[in-house]
C-alpha cells in the first residue's frame, strides 16, 4: 500500500471513530449528476450550516465547493471537513478524485443505505437532489460511510480494461443469442441442434446460404466446400451430409434479400466482438505481467489468466485487509440468514452476494474447474461431502466453500509472494 493510502487509510478510521456527536467535523453530503452537483454542509450534531450548493461538473465548480467548505469551516470554527460521495455511475469518479489530489477527506456511501435511509429521514419516498445531498451527509455524520479505495493508476488501467471484455462479451453473446433464436429459429430450426457441434460451420452457412432452398439445390460437394475450410474427419462429413438433408424437409420460414443482408451483418459483427475480445484479453495479460502477484496466482489450479487477472485488479492491495472476512465480504461470499421468532435456530445461512458479482463468479468457476480436473482438488472436494452425498445441492454448497478457499489462498499469495502449496488446503 503507497504511503498517500495509508494515510488516507488511517483519516478514515480516525473519522470512523471521532465524527458521531462531534462538534469538529464539517460533513459535506454531494449528489452527483452528470452536469451539475448538489451539495449540502452540516455539522456531525445535525446542525444545517448550507443547505443547497449547486456547481458544475468542472475545475471552476470543483474549486467553488472547496473554497465555499473552508469558509463555512473557519465561520462555524470547525476543525476537519469530511465529503461524503454517493457512487451514482461513473459521474462520482472525477470529482472524487479531484477532493483526494487536494488532500481532503472522502468517504463512499452505499446507493443501498442512501435508499433506505431516505424514508427513515422523511417518512416518505420523495426523492430530489437536495434532500439527497442532506441525506448523504447524514449518514456520514453517523459513521454509515466506506473506505473510498483509490487504486494505483495501473489499476485503475485493469479494472477498465476488464469491464471493456465485460461489455464484450455481453455483446457477443447477446448476437450469439439474436443468430440463434431469432434467424435460426424462424429460418432454419432444424440447424440449431448442429450449432454447437461446430459453430465455425454454422456461422458459415448462417452467413452465406442460410435459406435451406439453396442448400437443397447445391451438390453436397460445393456445399461442403462453401462452409469448410478445413476437413477435420469423418464426423464432420456426416454431420455436414445430415445437415445438407434436413435443408430439403426443413420448415423454415421463406427468406428474403433482407433477411440474408441480416445475416451476413450479425455474423461479420460476431467475428469483430470476438477479435476485440481477443486483443483485449492480450491487453489484459500485458497489464497483468507488471505486477509480480500475478505470476502467483497463476500458480493456482483452477486459476487461468482470465480469472488471475480478476483476482489482482479486485484485491489490489493486499494489505488493506486485515482478515479473511473483510475478503470474503469484498466477494459477496459472506453468509447471511433471516433469524427472527421461534424459527431463528431453523434458519439457514446464504451467501449474501452483495460483494463483487464479477469475482464471485469467476472464483466458482475457478472452484469448478479445479474440483473436476485437478487431482489434488478433487480429493479435497470429495472430502468436503464425504457422508453429505445424498443432501440436496451439497455440492453447489461445497463448490461455493472451495471457491472462497481459493480466494483466500490467493490473497495469502499476493501478500507472502510466493507460490502455491498444496499444504494451504488443509488450512482451516
Amino acid at each position: 500500500m503507497s504511503n498517500q493510502e495509508l494515510i488516507r487509510r488511517k483519516q478514515y478510521c480516525q473519522i470512523v471513530n471521532e465524527i458521531t456527536g462531534s462538534d469538529q467535523y464539517l460533513v459535506v453530503g454531494t449528489d452527483v449528476g452528470k452536469d451539475k452537483h448538489h451539495a449540502f454542509m452540516g455539522t456531525a450534531t445535525g446542525k444545517s450550516l448550507f443547505r443547497k450548493l449547486i456547481f458544475e461538473n468542472d475545475l471552476d465548480g470543483f474549486s467553488g465547493l472547496l473554497k465555499t467548505a473552508e469558509a463555512i469551516k473557519s465561520q462555524n470554527s470547525l476543525s476537519k471537513i469530511v465529503y461524503g460521495v454517493e457512487p451514482t455511475g461513473n459521474y462520482h469518479k472525477p470529482l472524487a478524485r479531484h477532493l483526494i489530489r487536494c488532500a481532503c477527506n472522502v468517504v463512499l456511501v452505499s446507493g443501498v443505505a442512501v435508499k433506505r435511509n431516505r424514508e427513515l429521514l422523511n417518512g416518505r419516498w420523495d426523492k430530489n437532489d437536495t434532500k439527497c445531498a442532506a441525506n448523504i451527509a447524514d449518514l456520514v455524520s453517523r459513521k454509515r460511510c466506506l473506505y473510498y479505495d483509490c487504486p494505483s493508476p495501473s489499476i485503475i488501467e485493469l479494472r477498465s480494461l476488464l469491464s471493456l471484455r465485460r461489455k464484450l462479451k455481453r455483446e457477443e453473446h447477446g448476437l450469439r443469442m439474436r443468430i440463434r433464436n431469432n434467424l435460426l429459429a424462424q429460418y432454419f430450426p432444424e440447424l440449431d441442434r448442429f450449432y454447437n457441434a461446430c459453430e465455425s460451420e454454422s456461422l458459415a452457412i448462417v452467413q452465406w446460404i442460410l435459406n435451406p432452398d439453396t442448400i437443397s439445390a447445391m451438390e453436397f460437394g460445393e456445399f461442403f466446400h462453401m462452409v469448410t475450410t478445413t476437413h477435420r474427419g469423418i464426423a464432420q462429413t456426416l454431420r455436414l451430409r445430415k445437415i445438407h438433408g434436413l435443408a430439403t424437409k426443413s420448415v423454415g420460414c421463406p427468406m428474403g434479400p433482407a433477411t440474408e443482408f441480416e445475416a451476413d451483418l450479425l455474423v461479420e459483427k460476431l467475428k469483430q466482438v470476438r477479435r476485440q475480445v481477443k486483443k483485449t484479453n492480450d491487453l489484459i495479460e500485458d497489464f497483468c505481467l507488471e505486477f509480480t502477484e500475478y505470476s502467483y496466482l497463476l500458480t493456482i489450479p483452477g486459476f487461468g489468466p482470465y480469472i488471475s487477472a480478476r483476482v489482482l485488479a479486485s484485491i489490489a492491495d493486499p494489505f488493506r485487509f486485515e482478515n479473511r472476512k473483510q475478503l470474503v465480504k469484498l466477494a459477496g461470499y459472506d453468509l447471511c440468514a433471516e433469524r427472527s421468532g421461534k424459527k431463528s435456530a431453523e434458519a439457514i445461512p446464504v451467501i449474501s452476494k452483495k460483494g463483487n458479482g464479477e469475482l464471485r463468479y469467476a472464483l466458482y468457476q475457478a472452484a469448478n474447474v479445479a474440483a473436476t480436473r485437478v487431482d489434488l482438488f478433487r480429493t479435497y472436494f470429495a472430502r468436503l461431502i464425504r457422508g453429505r452425498e445424498r443432501e440436496r445441492g451439497i455440492k453447489t454448497k461445497m463448490r461455493v466453500k472451495l471457491a472462497v478457499k481459493m480466494l483466500v489462498i490467493g490473497w495469502t499469495l499476493m501478500k507472502k509472494r510466493e507460490v502455491f502449496n498444496p499444504a494451504y488446503l488443509n488450512i482451516e
